[in-house]
């Protein structure tokens, strides 16, 4: 005689995953794609700024038989990396204020902006058209150029600022998808403004009933 069990067969030691735990994966990954391009952004921007201010490069014109040093600053030799610095940072905060196809088309930007500082910045550091516009300035001379020229490393300070700024658009682009957005109501240029409570007759205690139930405040003023 046969006997049948109505005992479940054994479960295979790889269950499958949860719901739960698909979705807090790709949660998991957002979050920590927003906390790196926040400071990779942030940082970059901040880098590229101060090594536009630095001393970029140096040398000497001849003057009155004599040599006048000359310095170039960031600033001097290329406007390019300031300017983009701050249109990348511009476009970090406003990857939160879009959703979408605007969001990818900010993201886009913030990368070429990163990208664009890091061409300008390594283009610099070997640029010598600001001193050769000083040296002629400060000879009478309008084809002289500076001599004895040396660049610092202020320029490659500011190309890896650039590439800072690049690595979180791409992150943005990669990620940006997992990103919170700016709520609906903030979008429409104002705070959502507090419901007033009626005002409550404390020796009615049917208002102060009705009060409760609407979950406000009868005691506060």
């Amino acid at each position: 005689m046969e006997y049948v069990t109505a005992a479940p067969p054994p479960r295979s030691p790889r269950s499958p995953r949860s719901p739960r735990s698909e979705v807090a994966g790709p949660a998991r990954a957002g979050r920590l794609s927003l906390a790196v391009a926040l400071l990779c952004g942030a940082l970059g921007a901040a880098v590229t700024l101060l090594a536009t201010r630095q001393q970029w490069s140096q040398g000497t014109a001849t003057v009155a038989g004599g040599a006048f040093p000359l310095t170039a600053n960031g600033s001097d030799v290329t406007g390019v990396p300031a300017a983009l610095a701050v249109v990348g940072l511009a476009a970090l905060v406003a990857v939160f204020a879009v959703r979408r196809t605007g969001r990818l088309a900010v993201a886009a930007l913030l990368a070429l902006s990163g990208a664009g500082i890091v061409t300008a910045a390594l283009l610099g550091a070997s640029d010598s058209s600001a001193l050769d516009d000083k040296a002629a300035e400060v000879s009478g001379d309008t084809s002289a150029t500076v001599a004895a020229l040396s660049h610092t490393a202020w320029p490659y300070v500011a190309a890896v600022g650039g590439l800072l700024l690049l690595l979180a658009g791409v992150l943005a682009l990669r990620h940006g998808r997992l990103w919170p957005a700016m709520s609906g109501r903030y979008e429409r240029g104002g705070a959502p403004r507090p419901r007033r409570a009626a005002a409550v007759d404390p020796d009615r205690p049917e208002e102060l009933w009705k009060a409760l139930d609407r979950g406000e405040d009868p005691t506060g003023t």
